[in-house]
C-alpha cells in the first residue's frame, strides 16, 4: 500500500504523542485529526474477521463473517498455499467490514496439548508453524489488510497467561519458542507484532528489551509496530523503553499521564517516545476505504475447499472409507447434526452460515439414518441414547460415529485436564463398534485427544479438527472420496498424557513455568528417548499410495545442502503428497533431537505421475543455537538427511559431511583441559608442549597415553598444572594461546 503522508512530531505537544501510544477503545488507535492523525481499526482474527464496535469486547456482536478452517487444521494441511489463500479471503472480508488491521495469526508452539488455545496454533514443530504463518501474513497483507503475529513470545498455556513467569535457557528460546517468529518477522514483515501477558526470564514480554529491542529489532531488522496483548500493559513507562509502541485497548488517561511524565523528569527519554509513536503512525500505511459487501458463497467455497486439505486419515483398515454412496449408513453422534468447527475466545466468529455433515452427506448418498447418540452438554438419558445408536448401527453396513470435545471442554483462558473424549462418547463407540459391521470415527476437537480406549475396535479414523463453517460438507467429500484426504498431523498423538514432553512442568508451580524439557518438545523428545506414540507427528493416510526413490544429497557448501528425490503416484486416484525432510547430527557439543524437520513440500500427483522434487537445506537446516557465542553454529561432522511419512517413518536417508561454520574460540589458562585438547591447531601440540616442563614420570605418562589427560578434562588448564606442581607460568602456555586466537 502507499506510505502515508509524513507527520512532523516536533509539531505535535508531548501529552498529545504519549496519547497516541494508547488505544483510542478496544478496536482503534487513538487519533489526532488536529495534527492529521487518523485512527487505525483492528479486529480480532485469524481464521475470520470478529468486527465488533466501538469500546464493546463484542464477544457475541460481531458481524458476520466467513469462519475459515483455525490454525489447527491449517497446520495438517502441510500446506502453505492454505494458509495464503485463508489470509488472502480474511483480508478481503476485513476491508469489507472497515478494518484495517486483523490480529493473527497466532504461531505459538503447542508444547503441552493440554494448552486451552491449542486450536488458535498451527504445530508442535517451529519450522511448519513459521512457514505457515508467514504464507498467512503474505496473503493477507498482499491484499491490503495489516497482520499481527501472535503471541511474542513462550505464551504456550492458559493457566495464570497473565501472570506466569517462563523459565527457558536461550537455546531453547530460539531453537523452539522465538523461530517461527523469526521467520514471520523476516519474510513477510508482519505490520505488528503482539506482546503476550506472561513473563520471560522475570520480566513481562511487554516490557522485556531484550525481546523487544535486541531480538526483534536489532537482531531480525523488525521495523514494524508492537502491540501489546489486551490489558498485557503493567508499566507503561517501562513498556516503551522497552521497545513496546502501542498499548491496547485505550481509556487510560492514568497511562498517557505516566509517560509524560517520565519524559519531562528524564526517566524515558523523548527520543524513546518519539520512535514508538512513529511506529504507530506509521499502521495508517494500512488504513483504506471500506469495500463493500463480500461474496459470501464463493468465500463459503474458499472455507469448504480449504477445509477438505486439513483432515488427516489416521486408520483406514481394509479400505473401509471411502463410503460407498449406495451403502446403508448409520450416522451416529450430535456432532453430525450440530458441527463443533471452532474454538472459543477472542476468535470466535460470527459465522455466516454452518453446514452440518449429516446434510452433506444426505446431499451425496440417499441412504443415511442417524441417532444423536450423546447430547453435547452431557444432559439426558445416555443409556438410552447410546442403545437407539446400536441398534442403527446393527442395521447398517457401515457406522460413522462423530465424535470429539464440546466447546465447554477447551477454550481461551483455562487449559484441559486431561486428553480423552468425554465417557459417554468413549462407551458409544465401544458399543456400536460391537455392533456394527463397520466403524468409521469421525473426530471434532480443537486440541489432540487419545484413542487408546476404543482405537482397535474401529476400522477407520478421519481427524477433522476443527474445520470451520464449511467442515460438514468437506468432512462429507472426504467420507465419500470426493476428495482425497490429504492433511497430516501437526502434533504427535501420544498414547498416554503422562508420556508427554512438558508432563512434569505445565503448568508449572507458584506463577512460575520450567520449560525443563528444552529443545525435545513433542516429537523431537519422543524420537529421541523412544516413546512410543499412537500416531507421530508427520503422519497422514490417503486414498492412493506414493514412493519416494532416487534420493540424492550433496553439500552445496561448508553449512548448506541440497536434496533431489523422486515421488510417485503409485495408486489409482490423484492426491497430493508431502515431502517431509528431516536432519539429525551426533556433532556438536551438544545434546540434539534425533531428527528435526527442516523443510517440506506439499506436491499434487495425478494417478500414475512421478515427479522429480528438489528442496535446498541452508545452514539454519544443521544449525544449534550455541549459548557461549549467542550464535547459530554448524559442527563440522556427519548429518543424516532423512525423508520421512512422518517423524517416524523413514522411508529413505542418506549421511552428508559438512564442513561447518563453528567458531574456533581463542584459550586461556581458564579454558578447560579438554577445550585444551579439541582445538583444532593447538590440541595436536599440547602434551609435547607441556611434558618439557613436568616432571618426568608425569611427561612419560601423557606421552604414552595422552587420554589420561581426560581424567581432569572439565578442569581449568591452569588448576590442572597446579596439579602436577609445575605452576601455571610456562612459557608454552602463552605460545599457545596465542596461537589458539
Amino acid at each position: 500500500m502507499p506510505p502515508s503522508a509524513p507527520i512532523d512530531l516536533a509539531g505535535i505537544p508531548l501529552a498529545v504523542k504519549a496519547g497516541l501510544l494508547v488505544g483510542k477503545d478496544f478496536w482503534t488507535t487513538m487519533d489526532a485529526p488536529e495534527y492529521g492523525v487518523g485512527s487505525v481499526r483492528v479486529s480480532d482474527g485469524p481464521h475470520g474477521v470478529r468486527s465488533a464496535e466501538g469500546e464493546e469486547l463484542g464477544l457475541n456482536a460481531a458481524s458476520p463473517a466467513t469462519c475459515f478452517p483455525p490454525a489447527v487444521a491449517v497446520g495438517c494441511s502441510w500446506d502453505p498455499q492454505v494458509a495464503h489463500r485463508i489470509g488472502e479471503t480474511v483480508a478481503r472480508e476485513a476491508r469489507s467490514l472497515g478494518v484495517d488491521i486483523v490480529l493473527g495469526p497466532g504461531i505459538n508452539i503447542k508444547r503441552s496439548p493440554l494448552c486451552g488455545r491449542n486450536f488458535e496454533y498451527y504445530s508442535e514443530d517451529p519450522h511448519l508453524s513459521g512457514e505457515l504463518g508467514m504464507a498467512h501474513v503474505q496473503g493477507q497483507q498482499g491484499a491490503g489488510v495489516g497482520a499481527s503475529v501472535k503471541h511474542f513470545a513462550a505464551n504456550n498455556q492458559e493457566t495464570e497467561r497473565m501472570r506466569v513467569d517462563v523459565i527457558a535457557d536461550e537455546r531453547t528460546l530460539r531453537e523452539i519458542y522465538l523461530s517461527a517468529f523469526e521467520t514471520v518477522v523476516k519474510q513477510a514483515a508482519p505490520a505488528t507484532v503482539m506482546a503476550s501477558y506472561n513473563l520471560v526470564g522475570g520480566l513481562h514480554a511487554t516490557e522485556n528489551p531484550w525481546l523487544l529491542t535486541t531480538v526483534l529489532r536489532e537482531e531480525w531488522g523488525y521495523a514494524g509496530a508492537v502491540v501489546s496483548d489486551w490489558g498485557a500493559t503493567c508499566d507503561p513507562v517501562a513498556s516503551v523503553a522497552a521497545g513496546l509502541d502501542l498499548q491496547m485497548p485505550g481509556r487510560s488517561q492514568e497511562t498517557i499521564g505516566s509517560v509524560v511524565a517520565a519524559v519531562e523528569d528524564g526517566r524515558l527519554a523523548e527520543d524513546d517516545l518519539d520512535r514508538a509513536v512513529g511506529r504507530v503512525l506509521s499502521l495508517r500505511d494500512w488504513v483504506a476505504e471500506p469495500t463493500g459487501s463480500f461474496d459470501v458463497e464463493a468465500h463459503h467455497r474458499v472455507a469448504r475447499e480449504t477445509a477438505a486439505s486439513c483432515a488427516v486419515l489416521l486408520k483406514n483398515d481394509d479400505a473401509a472409507l471411502p463410503l460407498g454412496k449406495a451403502a446403508r449408513i448409520a450416522v451416529i453422534g450430535e456432532f453430525a447434526r450440530t458441527p463443533r468447527y471452532q474454538g472459543g475466545g477472542s476468535s470466535h466468529i460470527n459465522a455466516t452460515r454452518v453446514d452440518a455433515a449429516l446434510d452433506a452427506m444426505r446431499e451425496i448418498a440417499g441412504n443415511v439414518d442417524f441417532a444423536a447418540g450423546f447430547t453435547l452438554d452431557g444432559s439426558g438419558d445416555a443409556a438410552a441414547l447410546r442403545d437407539e445408536a446400536v441398534r442403527l448401527a446393527a442395521d447398517s453396513e457401515v457406522a460413522v460415529i462423530f465424535a470429539g470435545l464440546p466447546d465447554a471442554a477447551e477454550s481461551e483462558g483455562f487449559d484441559r485436564t486431561g486428553l480423552s473424549l468425554p465417557a459417554d462418547q468413549i462407551a458409544l463407540i465401544r458399543a456400536v463398534a460391537a455392533a456394527a459391521p463397520r466403524t468409521v470415527v469421525v473426530l471434532s476437537h480443537g486440541g489432540i485427544v487419545t484413542v487408546e480406549e476404543w482405537h482397535e475396535q474401529v476400522d477407520a479414523i478421519l481427524d477433522c479438527s476443527l474445520l470451520g463453517q464449511a467442515g460438514g460438507g468437506a468432512t462429507a467429500d472426504l467420507l465419500f472420496g470426493v476428495v482425497n484426504p490429504s492433511g497430516h498431523l501437526a502434533e504427535s498423538v501420544p498414547r498416554e498424557l503422562r508420556h508427554t514432553t512438558a508432563y512434569l512442568n505445565f503448568p508449572g508451580d507458584h506463577l512460575e513455568v520450567r520449560y525443563g524439557e528444552g529443545v525435545f518438545v513433542g516429537y523431537r523428545g519422543y524420537e529421541t528417548t523412544g516413546t512410543q506414540v499412537r500416531y507421530p507427528f508427520g503422519h497422514g493416510l490417503s486414498y492412493t499410495t506414493f514412493t519416494t526413490s532416487a534420493l540424492r544429497v550433496a553439500a552445496t557448501g561448508e553449512a548448506s545442502a541440497i536434496v533431489r528425490l523422486t515421488v510417485a503416484n503409485t495408486g489409482s486416484r490423484a492426491g497430493r503428497h508431502v515431502v517431509q525432510v528431516y536432519v539429525g547430527s551426533d556433532a556438536g557439543p551438544v545434546h540434539r533431537p534425533a531428527r528435526e524437520l527442516r523443510a517440506f513440500r506439499s506436491v499434487w500427483l495425478e494417478a500414475g505421475e512421478s515427479r522429480e522434487i528438489t528442496l535446498t537445506l541452508d545452514d539454519r537446516a544443521f544449525a544449534y543455537w550455541d549459548v557461549t557465542d549467542h550464535a547459530w553454529v554448524v559442527p563440522a561432522g556427519d548429518y543424516r538427511v532423512e525423508i520421512g511419512v512422518s517423524s517416524h517413518e523413514i522411508c529413505a536417508a542418506q549421511t552428508i559431511s559438512l564442513a561447518g561454520n563453528q567458531p574456533v574460540r581463542p584459550l586461556s589458562r581458564t579454558s578447560s583441559v579438554d577445550e585444551w585438547l579439541d582445538h583444532p591447531s593447538v590440541g595436536p601440540m599440547l602434551v609435547d608442549a607441556l611434558a618439557g616442563y613436568l616432571p618426568e614420570k608425569d611427561a612419560a605418562m601423557i606421552r604414552d597415553d595422552p587420554a589420561v589427560l581426560r581424567i581432569m578434562g572439565s578442569m581449568e588448564m591452569a588448576k590442572a598444572m597446579r596439579m602436577f606442581g609445575v605452576g601455571d607460568a610456562i612459557p608454552a602456555l602463552d605460545e599457545l594461546i596465542a596461537r589458539s586466537a
